[in-house]
C-alpha cells in the first residue's frame, strides 16, 4: 500500500501571529514556520502505517514556494520515504489546493492519502472533502482512529453526537483529528538522513492544472481586546451589576 500525506507550511503555533501595519495580511518577517500540527499527525500516521507493514511506501507532499521544501524534509526525517513539491508563490484557496492535490494523486496512484483536517492559519476544513470529492473517493473525516484491515480502510471518526466508525474502500481519503496519535520527534541521525532522500519538484503546468482564485482578503486585523473581568463580594452585588451595569437580567 502507499500513502500519500500532505503537509502545509504555517506559522508554528507558539508564535503569537501579528497583522502587517497596513492590514493587507499576516507579519510573516523573521516568523518561525513549520509543519502544520494536524499534518504532523498525518505523517505520524502513515509511518506507524509503515512500521505495522500495512504501507510500503510514504510519500510527503507540500504545495507552496521553495521555503515549503524544509517542511517536507522535516516529514522526512519523522519517516517518510520521498517528498514531491509543487512550487507555486502566493495564498492559494483549498480548492486550487485540492486540485492540485488531485494531480500529484493522478501521478503516484496511492492507496490512501491522509492529510490533517485543517491547517492552524486558514483554519477551512475543507482541502480533504474537496480532494475526495474531485477524485471521486471514499472519506473518512475527523479521524481518531485508523485502521487498514483486508483491503479496506476502517475509520473511527469523531461527530458531534460521539463516535462513528465508518469503512471505505481504496482509494480513500483520511484527514486526521487530534486524538489519531502523538507524532514523534525527528532524531538527529534522521534529520541527517532526510537530506538525501528524494524530492521531486512539480509545477502546477506539469500536472495539467491551473491555479486561480475568486476569494480576496480585503483586511487582516487582530481581534478586539477582551475587558478584564471583576470580582464581586456577594450574590447581591453580582445582581446588581448583571442588572445595572451589563444590563442583561
Amino acid at each position: 500500500m502507499k500513502v500519500l500525506v500532505a503537509v502545509k507550511r504555517v506559522v508554528d503555533y507558539n508564535v503569537k501571529v501579528r497583522a502587517k501595519a497596513d492590514g493587507s495580511a499576516v507579519d510573516l518577517a523573521n516568523v518561525k514556520m513549520a509543519i502544520n500540527p494536524f499534518c504532523e499527525i498525518a505523517v505520524e500516521e502513515a509511518v506507524r502505517l509503515k512500521e505495522k507493514g500495512v504501507a510500503t511506501e510514504v510519500v510527503v507532499v507540500s504545495i507552496g514556494p521553495k521555503a515549503c521544501q524544509e517542511q517536507i524534509r522535516t516529514a522526512l526525517a519523522l519517516g517518510a520515504d520521498r517528498g514531491i513539491q509543487v512550487e507555486v508563490e502566493g495564498d492559494l484557496q483549498p480548492l486550487a489546493i485540492a486540485r492540485l492535490l488531485n494531480g500529484v494523486v493522478a501521478k503516484e496512484q496511492p492507496d490512501l492519502i491522509i492529510l490533517g483536517k485543517q491547517s492552524i492559519d486558514g483554519d477551512n476544513n475543507q482541502t480533504g472533502q474537496m480532494l475526495a470529492a474531485l477524485g471521486s473517493m471514499g472519506q473518512g473525516t475527523f479521524a481518531s482512529e485508523l485502521v487498514v484491515e483486508d483491503g479496506k480502510v476502517k475509520v473511527t471518526r469523531e461527530v458531534d453526537a460521539g463516535l462513528q466508525t465508518l469503512s471505505i474502500t481504496t482509494p480513500a481519503v483520511v484527514t486526521a483529528d487530534l486524538r489519531l496519535n502523538e507524532p514523534r520527534y525527528a532524531s538527529l541521525p534522521n534529520i541527517m538522513k532526510a537530506k538525501k532522500k528524494q524530492l521531486d519538484v512539480y509545477s502546477p503546468a506539469d500536472l495539467g492544472v491551473e491555479v486561480s482564485g475568486n476569494i480576496k482578503i480585503l483586511k487582516v486585523e487582530p481581534p478586539a481586546e477582551r475587558q478584564a473581568g471583576i470580582k464581586v463580594e456577594s450574590v447581591e452585588q453580582l445582581v446588581d451589576k448583571l442588572k445595572n451595569e451589563a444590563k442583561v437580567i
